[in-house]
């Protein structure tokens, strides 16, 4: 069927619908929503049998979904209307939730029905990006398959909306407002939890810290505090504890300033708070027993028998300079301990690279630039260089760029069904480093890593593992993941000829640096970008304030709009 994607942007949704209606066989292209016209000339050069938009804030023309059959997936279950659905879901501690299909009219989320899913919400309060990345993607992507097989039944009619029917259980609802986010740092620590978490990824809360306006995002339960509440009464690794009316709460990153400023850039707390917080303590970020292994909330490591597992878990997967230090720290911890198997796990976000935000929000932005980039090459040779023990990185979610050619280093690379991947930088204006010229060819040989970083396409799990990027795709939910992937690396620990792999191993790699030494691609590669970064030749710098401010696209790229885009199927033909 031919299928256009109508989008506000190509996120984590949309990407994941382009790739599994692409490997089902469709011809898709997609538009983002720059404006009525761009939309309405794109379905006409289309001429798409079915429009589906994943993730559409605009609202659709009327010249086209009264001349296309035009599909809405909204995150509500049937009858939910509005665009903070799940603003109010989180923030009103709904125990279920849903995704509906639904057919685009003159009034917004008000057609028939084309199907639904529900799914249960936690009893304590998900971030909001966490249930639109796990179940609310998920709920989407089978919705559309349903859609896309019921547009080729000629005899198929969406329901329409009738709020007498009882599995129509939403309702319209506003905007939510900031006043309806509002919160008091006198209140007990689980309504404030509960309210940054509903607004977390955007917009955050604003609230007033350390007499700055701030709005507040990534916030986890801390230790009771005995202090006024509000104030700052520690921090650790980025992050601050500030005490509430009951106890205290970890927050992580903050934007400082009013809304609209150019200067508000979300960051970790302590890195914007900066001088006001002059004189606050550092807490012990010791989370682990000594006989166990060590952590600081965002990198901990555990032994599991002979395996050891190192979790680095950094909000949007985003690495600045300071995390990649600590990293590569906790990777030098890992490798000096008597375990088989070094299992290397990411968070909700596997890893993107570098700190953009970090990057744009320092005084000198091309040095922190350079800096940001030497200092992820470090933990990547880490990893590359391992040869004491055999390396697994498992893929839990979703990687970009430098975050993928990371997981690229390890000896195995485990992807867990679903996630994206976006091996490729030259959308940020970088040629990249990480030692991708050497991990990626490596795995795929030189004409599909050409493609893959140059077409800038993203790609799934399933053909991650085609192409040899990855070894094996995990199903479940994410803590079947997780189990899975650990279950993976013991069996790789208990093998009866593990040393013979381990030795084959460190062969390979020692007769790879005979042929050409490691430090040569590191060399070559920042060669590259440092033409990029400083002398600007790609567009770095507007790509990465683009990014940063949340600037709206003003064209669709060529590659995506284009539904004859070659595929790496034909690479690999």
């Amino acid at each position: 069927m031919r299928v256009l994607l109508l989008c506000s942007a190509f996120n984590g949704l949309s990407q994941r619908t382009w790739i599994e209606l692409r490997r089902a066989g469709h011809d898709v292209s997609v538009e983002l929503a720059i404006d009525e016209e761009t939309m309405v000339e794109a379905v006409e050069l289309a001429r798409p049998e079915l429009i589906i938009c994943p993730f559409l804030k605009d609202r659709v023309p009327e010249r086209i979904w009264k001349n296309h059959r035009t599909v809405i997936v909204h995150p509500g279950p049937p009858g939910d209307r509005g665009p903070s659905s799940l603003d109010w879901a989180i923030t009103e501690g709904a125990p279920e939730w849903g995704v509906t299909a639904l057919q685009a009219v003159e009034e917004m989320d008000a057609g028939p029905i084309w199907g639904w899913r529900t799914f249960p919400l936690p009893e304590q309060p998900p971030k909001k990006s966490s249930v639109y990345n796990g179940p609310v993607t998920e709920a989407a992507v089978a919705l559309v398959h349903e859609v896309v097989a019921k547009a080729a039944d000629p005899y198929f009619l969406p329901e329409p909306l009738d709020y007498e029917r009882p599995e129509v259980t939403g309702r319209l609802r506003p905007t939510m407002r900031q006043d309806d986010r509002a919160f008091r740092w006198s209140d007990p620590t689980s309504r404030i939890l509960r309210k940054v978490r509903a607004a977390d990824g955007a917009p955050g809360v604003r609230t007033t810290l350390c007499g700055a306006e701030v709005r507040v995002f990534d916030a986890e339960e801390g230790p009771r505090v005995s202090a006024e509440p509000g104030t700052v009464a520690a921090r650790s690794d980025g992050r601050v504890l500030v005490a509430t009316g009951d106890g205290g709460l970890w927050v992580g990153h903050l934007k400082v300033g009013a809304p609209g400023e150019p200067g508000a850039i979300k960051l970790p707390a302590a890195t914007a708070l900066g001088s006001l917080i002059e004189g606050v303590p550092n807490a012990d970020p010791s989370v682990l027993p000594a006989d166990l292994g060590y952590g600081d909330g965002e990198i901990v490591y555990r032994r599991s028998g002979t395996v050891g597992v190192l979790t680095f878990d950094f909000y949007n997967g985003a690495m600045s300079t300071e995390q990649c230090v600590r990293l590569t720290a906790g990777l030098r911890h890992a490798v000096r301990q008597d375990t088989r198997v070094l299992l290397l796990r990411g968070g909700e976000v596997f890893s993107n690279g570098i700190h953009l935000n970090a990057i744009e929000a320092a005084e000198d932005p091309e040095g922190e630039a350079w800096r940001n980039i030497q200092a992820i090459d470090d933990v990547c040779r880490e990893i590359i260089t391992c040869s004491s023990q055999l390396t697994v990185a498992s893929v839990g979610g979703g990687a970009g760029a430098g975050g993928v050619m990371l997981a690229l280093g390890a000896d195995r690379v485990l992807v867990r069904q679903g996630a994206v991947l976006n091996p490729h930088y030259a959308t940020m204006g970088l040629f990249g480093s990480e030692y991708w010229t050497y991990v990626l060819p490596r795995r795929v040989g030189d004409a599909a890593a050409a493609a893959l970083t140059g077409e800038c396409l993203p790609i799934g799990a399933e053909q991650a593992v085609e192409l040899g990027m990855a070894d094996e795709a995990l199903g479940g939910s994410r803590p079947e993941y997780e189990e899975a992937a650990l279950a993976y690396a013991r069996r790789l620990a208990d093998r009866g000829n593990f040393e013979r792999v381990l030795q084959a191993k460190n062969d390979l790699r020692q007769a790879d640096e005979r042929r050409r030494p490691l430090e040569t691609y590191r060399v070559a590669e920042l060669a590259e970008m440092s033409r990029d970064i400083f002398d600007d030749r790609n567009g770095f710098r507007e790509a990465r304030r683009s990014f940063v401010h949340k600037h709206k696209a003003d064209a669709t790229p060529a590659n995506l709009a284009d539904h004859r885009a070659p595929t790496m199927r034909d690479v690999m033909v």
